[in-house]
């Protein structure tokens, strides 16, 4: 571990010591988190599970000044796309009434008001999540019942930069769904200046129920999303998800999803579409621990300029774990000679009667395409957004909410005609 990222933790472990009489819930929490945070710091590139990812950039960026209420956020709406559905809206990780409506399917509460951890985060092993446990002010508690087709809900998150210095949120975010309910759950993530946003989800998928949870990270160009989720699946249960990053000066995802009861699913799917020096890792951890259980995972990379991404995904299966179907891609499309991917699949195998299976492709436009789309008088620019829209057409069809899919397809537009200017 790097001395830059160590030092850059004291910074946090300071705030903790002036706010830590002021935070909510368990204080013994906490106080085993940051002790947890103090030995370890920020991971660093020596830390296997970063080893493709460095946290200096948030080391010096210095997040010194304490979590603040940010009172005129309502023009960051504009931001976002706007999706007819009811939302919850934070601002720098504190929830605002006056800008959320309601869904009358889910019931909401407060991690402000309850200050309830869960058992699912491992503060104790995973040390963003030490971090968000230190200082987690605030975050949305949803809960649906039994059998309840709760329909779309908007989580939307925007933060900014305070006086022109940098600050940090940790939205402490939990998710139950009761035996066969349903829920389509679009978060969007963006603001504006320098900041980092740290939420860590803990995720219950009763038996038989289902949860599709559309992410559109499309932060500031110059702020950090570290972001970590936990999804537990009981049988019959399925999490269907969809990260797409494409914002942020650096993004992590990680995502551990454990299917812990027969004929679960989990389908952790993902696309990165990056320019410049952006920094984009997806890392997923799948745990099959009970029988004839399935996961799918596709992430799909379109990387420009000098920007790098990283995959790192593993399947675990369990001795118990008898016919698992475990399936994992990646792909990426280098639309420069400078832009980097690494990617690192794993399947950690116990039982014997299983189907698992992963891959991996990198490789830059077809130059046959490119020259029979030119040959038709399509202009260069035109002729690239149409090859880089076909490859990531198999990713957005994973969004089954039109609304989702639509707002995924524009950020998609906007991208490329920024690049192309």
């Amino acid at each position: 571990m790097s001395s830059i990222p160590r030092n850059g933790a004291q910074a946090f472990l300071a705030r903790y010591e002036g706010l830590k009489d002021r935070l909510p819930g368990d204080a013994a929490i906490r106080a085993a988190a940051a002790a947890s945070f103090e030995k370890s710091g920020l991971p660093g590139v020596r830390d296997e599970a970063w080893k493709y990812t460095s946290l200096r950039p948030v080391a010096d960026a210095g997040f010194h000044e304490p979590l603040t209420l940010l009172e005129d956020c309502a023009d960051l709406l504009a931001l976002a796309p706007s999706l007819d559905a009811p939302r919850l809206v934070f601002c720098g990780g504190r929830f605002r009434a006056d800008l959320s409506t309601e869904n009358p399917s889910v019931q909401v509460g407060r991690f402000a008001d309850t200050a309830v951890f869960g058992t699912q985060a491992r503060p104790d092993r995973e040390p963003l999540v030490a971090l968000n446990t230190m200082l987690a002010q605030d975050g949305a508690i949803l809960d649906v019942a039994a059998g309840v087709d709760a329909g779309a809900l908007v989580l939307l998150s925007l933060a900014e930069e305070v006086h022109g210095l940098p600050i940090a949120c940790h939205p402490r975010h939990t998710v139950h769904l009761a035996a066969g309910a349903t829920l389509t759950l679009i978060e969007i993530s963006t603001g504006r200046g320098t900041y980092l946003h740290n939420p860590v989800f803990e995720i219950a998928v009763a038996a038989g129920a289902s949860l599709t949870h559309v992410r559109l990270q499309d932060e500031a160009p110059g702020a950090f999303h570290l972001a970590t989720i936990y999804a537990d699946i009981a049988a019959g249960g399925t999490y269907d998800s969809f990260t797409f990053n494409v914002g942020a000066r650096l993004v992590r995802t990680e995502v551990h999803a454990a299917l812990n009861g027969a004929g679960g699913v989990a389908h952790l799917n993902a696309a990165q579409l990056l320019r410049g020096v952006q920094h984009g890792d997806f890392t997923s951890v799948v745990s099959h621990q009970a029988p004839s259980c399935i996961s799918r995972q596709t992430v799909k990379n379109v990387l420009a300029d000098k920007s790098r991404g990283v995959f790192q995904g593993r399947i675990e299966v369990a001795r118990g774990a008898q016919k698992t179907d475990g399936y994992q891609m990646n792909q990426a499309l280098l639309l420069s000679p400078e832009a980097e991917i690494d990617s690192k699949p794993e399947l950690e195998i116990y039982a014997d009667d299983v189907k698992c299976s992963h891959g991996a492709t990198v490789g830059e436009l077809d130059p046959e395409q490119f020259f029979y789309l030119r040959s038709r008088g399509i202009p260069a620019d035109e002729a690239r957004a149409m090859l880089v829209r076909a490859f990531l057409i198999e990713a957005l069809d994973a969004v089954a909410n039109p609304a989702a899919r639509g707002a995924l397809e524009q950020v998609v537009e906007q991208w490329w005609q920024r690049e192309a200017a």
